[in-house]
């Protein structure tokens, strides 16, 4: 009887072992002191900027005779560009150069004549004193002295406008040439020598004849939700990633923030915060149009006793991992929060486990689980 209710028991026992409900595999997290911050994060990509950038085209049209640069080209101020063919232009400028030369000498010469009648009148007065001429012929002298004076005004007259037509036909012929406005890179170059380029007229934007960029200064520029750009101020410290150096940060710091709101798609209304970097010397490297996303830090302390983010449920609640393997569902108090780290108030302590891994099937609370190994520990075990 006694060897019977053993085999009975151990037959339940085996049954119970074979048929309990597996414990769930999870994965956790400590928590632990440190610094928590509240951020505030782009809605979609921003991206970097150059402090200036220019899509040049020359004033006038016409057919581009000399293309000097091409794409990656580095050119200072005023290095010339492009150039139209100008070759009226030119000699409109030559006849003008001419015309003032002319205009020149016509002065010199109505000048040197009126200084000669000055001095006729002298010697009249002089010889009318002695008796030796009539007050007539003193008067000729002086009105013929006046008329000479009024050709050298009129003269110098003339020379001015001759100045006046050189200095428009300067302008004209500058038209045709694309000069630099700042040093930089050039972008992009729209024409060859042979082709026909012509202004982009009001309100019909045209590809520029060159794009011009000064990548000696640069900074992000990254759109913010409305919701949140409220909180922001100049002068917020900035934590800037980029596509293109994954796992590096750079540091910043908010140096404008839009005054109006954009609503570039529906129900997608935000604000435009721009970015400088800290250290300028650091990011000489990067490019133009670099895909960037920026975390602004609204305010944030050390010493606070956080868990990761992922690891908070909607109404402030958490699983904790106990001693004896069982999954406890905890509300707790939050504070400061981010993506990364949210800072926990009660009802955890330092060191205590908290399950991450929230989205996996049969993770809730009074279940058995078990913690899964990654990675180096993981291997070692097998």
């Amino acid at each position: 009887m006694v060897i019977a209710l053993i085999v009975v028991s151990l037959v339940a026992a085996g049954v119970w072992y074979a048929t309990r409900p597996k414990p769930v595999a999870v994965t956790v997290a400590q928590a632990s002191v440190g610094r928590v911050e509240t951020t505030v994060a782009n809605t979609r990509a921003g991206s970097v900027m150059a402090c200036r950038r220019a899509k040049l085209a020359p004033p006038a049209a016409g057919r581009i005779e000399r293309m000097n640069v091409r794409e990656g080209d580095r050119v200072r101020a005023g290095q010339v560009l492009l150039k139209l063919w100008n070759e009226d232009l030119t000699a409109r400028e030559r006849v003008s150069r001419e015309q003032l030369e002319t205009a020149r000498a016509r002065l010199r010469e109505a000048c040197e004549l009126a200084k000669a009648s000055v001095r006729d009148v002298r010697r009249a007065r002089e010889l009318r004193a002695r008796n030796f001429v009539s007050q007539e012929a003193v008067e000729r002298a002086e009105t013929d002295a006046t008329a000479k004076q009024a050709s050298c005004d009129s003269a110098g007259a003339q020379v001015a406008e001759a100045e006046a037509r050189l200095q428009a036909s300067l302008a004209d012929t500058d038209r045709t040439v694309l000069r630099a406005p700042f040093a930089g890179i050039v972008a992009e170059v729209n024409g060859e020598v042979g082709e026909y380029l012509t202004p982009s007229p009001p309100g019909i934007p045209t590809l520029p004849a060159v794009d011009l960029i000064d990548d000696s200064c640069i900074y992000i520029s990254a759109p913010i939700d409305e919701v949140d750009a409220a909180r922001l101020e100049i002068g917020m410290n900035v934590r800037i990633t980029l596509d293109a150096y994954r796992g590096r940060h750079f540091v910043g710091r908010v140096r404008r923030i839009a005054p109006y709101v954009l609503a570039v798609e529906k129900q997608a209304r935000t604000v435009d915060v721009e970015v400088d970097f800290n250290t300028p010397g650091e990011v000489r490297h990067l490019l133009v149009g670099y895909s960037a996303d920026i975390e602004i830090v609204v305010s944030g302390h050390d010493g606070a006793l956080r868990i990761p983010t992922p690891a908070l449920m909607p109404g402030g609640r958490v699983l904790a991992l106990g001693a004896n393997g069982v999954l406890e569902e905890r509300r707790v108090e939050t504070g400061l929060s981010n993506w990364e780290f949210t800072e926990v108030k009660s009802r955890l302590v330092e060191g205590e486990r908290v399950v991450t891994s929230l989205e996996r099937e049969g993770v809730k609370g009074g279940v058995h689980a078990v913690v899964e190994l990654k990675g180096a520990a993981a291997s070692r075990q097998k």
